[in-house]
């Protein structure tokens, strides 16, 4: 299993659904975080079970928005938020 400290650089944690697209335009299927890759890629587990390994540009995860209403963002846009906010600690 991976450490979960590079979870939460990324501003990820474990079990937490993100959804992807297997296809350029195909629909979009929810997963879940299982870790991080050594190439930097998130490993997370399909609906099928299966284990997939996918860049954080791929990835969408859901986040409060401007307003506060959960919306889907980006991977890789909030792990340079949760990085930069680090910073005010």
């Amino acid at each position: 299993m991976t450490d979960p400290r590079l979870l939460r650089r990324l501003g990820l944690h474990h079990g937490e659904a993100v959804r992807f697209r297997r296809h350029e335009r195909g629909r979009w299927v929810t997963g879940t975080v299982s870790g991080v890759a050594p190439d930097g890629s998130i490993t997370l587990r399909d609906p099928d079970g299966n284990a997939r390994s996918l860049r954080p540009e791929r990835l969408e995860v859901r986040r409060p928005g401007p307003r506060g209403r959960l919306r889907w963002s980006v991977v890789s846009d909030v792990a340079v938020t949760w990085e930069q906010l680090s910073l005010w600690d």
